[in-house]
């Protein structure tokens, strides 16, 4: 595997484990999320990290696949372009439901 890919997922791993991070001493929990806007700043930007690197990884080689890439890609630009409309609900649906998943694919590309 290419040694930027491979450190692009590694950015990836990285931004999830630090998400997971902010939750180590409270329960994942939407409210709390969303009363707590230093802590949904921190996830923005972690997400923005991730969007980054599946972008950068896409363009280098498409044929690795990664779950709903282009869905978070499009949600860092959102983030990045169109701040005032991000909606926690997407951010937290990604948090819940999708960076676990993404969580394992990475290690798995990592292992390989």
């Amino acid at each position: 595997m290419d040694i930027e890919i491979k450190t692009w997922l590694y950015d990836i791993l990285n931004a999830i484990t630090e998400i997971d991070s902010f939750f180590s001493d409270r329960p994942k929990e939407f409210a709390a999320y969303q009363n707590d806007l230093r802590t949904r700043r921190a996830v923005e930007r972690n997400i923005e990290i991730i969007g980054e690197a599946m972008n950068r990884i896409l363009q280098r080689n498409d044929t690795i696949e990664l779950a709903n890439s282009r869905k978070i890609v499009d949600t860092r630009n959102r983030i990045i372009h169109g701040y005032d409309t991000v909606s926690d609900d997407i951010i937290w649906g990604i948090v819940i439901n999708h960076l676990p998943g993404l969580k394992s694919e990475i290690e798995k590309l990592l292992n390989e």
